[in-house]
């Protein structure tokens, strides 16, 4: 991960990757975009053929400061430079934004911004404080993306759920209207209220659904099987992430309070897909978690699935 992480800051506490610039505080958006390494711009050029002839339909993203080439795109890619996330974030949740971290991965190919929400939560008796993620790509591989992410505020889990009733991400191609997507953007995301509500409404309801030391045993099974014609390293493999997960319900102290629930078994899902270390650490796993949090993780997401049915 070390070598994808190109810029970045972080306030307080050391982010998943350990690199940045630590600061003391949360920033406001112009000390961010230069802290975080952001503060170049993307310029499109034509490309060319090794006998000077121009390839048709095709531009190369270069970025300004040093020249260096992010990405070969299309005539119909639109640039969403950075100090327009910024802009964007800065225009949603009006004055006083503060950014935690941002920075730039994989030699300025995909950027990244965590604004804190003005508001908390209390949910089921506990502080939720939802984060703004922006996340954009500059070499035509990927969306722009926007997400809501809620952090349980005692342990730093995040719990961005996919819920039917309210959205919690947005996303938009770098083609078309791009001011025109990014305003649906906005009207999506001032929904957070809506999408806070509900998902308070969904862990009520996990709090009631009471669940025996079998049946989460048997929960963590299903989510974490065995295939046919593993072999005996294999299994015991395995064996190890399902006593990680079955230690995240049992054992976690701030969990010992909630109760014998699917809300306790979602949390402890949530703890394992987010902070457990995998089986075999390539070199972009932490990138891969980072991901998940603009896209939702698929295990949390399967688990809740499995407690609405239970």
């Amino acid at each position: 991960m070390a070598a994808n992480v190109e810029s970045m800051f972080y306030t307080r506490e050391t982010p998943w990757h350990g690199l940045g610039t630590k600061v003391m505080g949360a920033l406001g958006s112009r000390e961010a975009l230069i802290l975080a390494g952001l503060d170049w711009k993307v310029i499109q050029e034509p490309i060319y053929t090794g006998a000077g002839e121009p390839v048709e339909g095709y531009k190369a993203n270069i970025r300004d400061t040093d020249r260096r080439a992010l990405g070969v795109v299309t005539d119909r890619y639109r640039v969403v430079q950075n100090h327009e996330a910024f802009a964007f974030t800065d225009s949603l949740l009006k004055e006083g934004v503060r950014y935690e971290t941002a920075g730039s991965l994989q030699g300025g190919r995909r950027i990244w911004l965590l604004a804190h929400m003005p508001h908390e939560y209390m949910i089921s008796g506990e502080r939720f404080s939802p984060y703004l993620l922006f996340s954009s790509t500059h070499d035509g591989s990927g969306a722009v993306k926007v997400a809501l992410t809620p952090i349980r505020v005692v342990c730093q889990n995040t719990l961005n759920l996919a819920l039917s009733t309210a959205k919690r991400s947005w996303s938009m191609m770098h083609t078309g209207n791009i001011k025109g997507k990014i305003q649906e953007a906005r009207e999506t995301l001032l929904m957070a209220d809506d999408y806070m509500d509900k998902l308070g409404q969904e862990f009520e309801s996990l709090r009631k659904k009471k669940l025996t030391d079998k049946e989460v045993m048997d929960y963590i099974e299903i989510l974490l099987p065995t295939e046919d014609g593993s072999t005996s390293q294999q299994i015991k493999n395995m064996e190890r992430l399902r006593k990680d997960m079955a230690h995240r319900y049992f054992d976690a102290p701030d969990l010992q309070d909630v109760g014998e629930n699917a809300y306790r078994f979602i949390n402890a899902v949530s703890d394992f897909a987010t902070h457990s270390k995998p089986l075999r650490k390539t070199a972009n796993y932490k990138e891969n978690l980072f991901s998940k949090t603009v896209d939702g993780n698929p295990l949390i997401d399967r688990a809740y699935q499995m407690m609405c049915a239970a």
